[in-house]
């Protein structure tokens, strides 16, 4: 069945302001719970709704699809695709639902599963899922090696390429797996082929928890307060985000 899209811009159009929705969880209610059911019926391909909450605007309910955001009416006849933003004041109340929804708590991470690199003091932390074929994976650990004051854990997030996994096997293998992450990620020099006797690595459970994350991309950066960034910020992106967890 043809999914109806609205043009975001048509809304925006009908309303001056427009009030953020309330996405805190919601006791199970009864007509909430068919919608769910109809969105779900018109998406079709086993797509799942994780939750609908109705919002302040237009008589819509924001849709939570597994991390991602749409809008529909109470019929769902209707499936709005696009960012709400308030036309006076120009916030993007559905970045602000998506950070909410995408939130970890970030020492729910198995850091252990992870690749350890200290600068300095350490004291700010981020997590990174990263793909050893990913060019801006490649790009962000340049501008990481050149900061001061970091950890940096880093979970090898093999989604590319088949090649991928054999590329992080071999560097979890090695004796020293931070050097070998850099020689590659940083120099182009591939670590030896892992030993026979290497037979246990994080690769499929990192795997398993990049998609239960819902991260489709790398690379993805989570910070100590378990906000999300996706793609290889620079120097001044990180310095200014982790100036505003102080």
């Amino acid at each position: 069945m043809k999914i109806i899209k609205l043009a975001i811009t048509a809304l925006l159009a009908a309303v001056a302001v427009m009030s953020f929705a309330d996405t805190s969880p919601t006791p199970s209610d009864p007509q909430l719970d068919a919608l769910k059911q109809l969105v779900e019926q018109r998406l079709g391909h086993d797509v799942k709704v994780d939750s609908i909450t109705k919002t302040n605007f237009l008589g819509l309910y924001e849709v939570n699809l597994g991390g991602e955001i749409i809008y529909t009416d109470e019929h769902a006849k209707y499936l709005v695709f696009g960012h709400v933003i308030d036309a006076d004041t120009h916030e993007d109340y559905t970045k602000s639902s998506l950070e909410h929804i995408n939130k970890i708590k970030f020492s729910d991470l198995p850091l252990e599963s992870s690749i350890k690199m200290v600068h300095g003091n350490g004291k700010r932390v981020i997590a990174v899922f990263e793909d050893p074929n990913c060019g801006y994976c490649k790009r962000l650990r340049h501008t990481l090696a050149s900061m001061d004051n970091v950890t940096v854990y880093t979970f090898l997030y093999n989604i590319l390429a088949d090649d991928s996994f054999v590329k992080s096997k071999n560097i979890w293998c090695t004796p020293d797996r931070l050097k070998a992450w850099d020689d590659w990620m940083l120099n182009g020099k591939a670590a030896a082929a892992a030993p026979a006797s290497c037979k246990t690595t994080p690769n499929d459970q990192v795997l398993a928890l990049g998609k239960k994350l819902h991260i489709t991309g790398t690379p993805t950066i989570f910070f100590s307060d378990g906000s999300r960034a996706p793609g290889a910020m620079d120097g001044a992106a990180l310095e200014e985000k982790w100036a505003s967890l102080q």
